[in-house]
C-alpha cells in the first residue's frame, strides 16, 4: 500500500485556490449591482452547487477506497448534491438560497475537519 503524503500536494493547493476565483468574481459582480447582478447571482449559485456536489463526491471517493464500504457514509456523501439541487430549484430568495449554501458548506467542512479516513492534509485544504 502506498503511503499518503503528510503535507498538502501543491497541485491540490493550486486547484483549491484557483477554485475560489469564480466565487470571488461572481460575488463582486453581485455586490457591484447593475444590470448583470442577477446573472452573477445565478452563476454564483450554480458554481456553489457544483462545488458542493464535488465535495460530496470527494467523500464518496474516500469511502469506496476502504476495504469495507459503510452504507451510512456513502448515503451521507450524497447529501451535498441533493441539498445543492434542492437549493437551486427552490423558490426562495437569493439571500435564503445563499444562506442555505453557506450552511451546507459549513456542514461539509465540519464533516471533513474530523475525517479520520482522509489524508492528514485534507482537512487543512478544506
Amino acid at each position: 500500500m502506498t503511503e499518503r503524503p503528510s503535507s498538502t500536494p501543491i497541485v491540490a493547493w493550486a486547484y483549491g485556490l484557483l477554485g475560489l476565483i469564480p466565487f470571488a468574481a461572481c460575488a463582486v459582480g453581485v455586490a457591484r449591482g447593475g444590470a448583470h447582478a442577477p446573472l452573477f447571482a445565478e452563476a454564483l449559485a450554480l458554481y456553489a452547487g457544483l462545488i458542493l456536489s464535488f465535495l460530496g463526491g470527494a467523500r464518496w471517493g474516500l469511502e469506496i477506497g476502504r476495504p469495507r464500504v459503510r452504507a451510512a457514509i456513502i448515503s451521507a456523501s450524497m447529501a451535498p448534491t441533493l441539498i445543492a439541487f434542492a437549493l437551486l430549484l427552490s423558490p426562495l430568495s437569493d439571500a435564503w438560497v445563499f444562506a442555505g449554501f453557506a450552511l451546507a458548506f459549513a456542514a461539509a467542512w465540519a464533516w471533513d475537519a474530523r475525517a479520520a479516513d482522509a489524508p492528514a492534509w485534507y482537512p487543512r485544504l478544506r
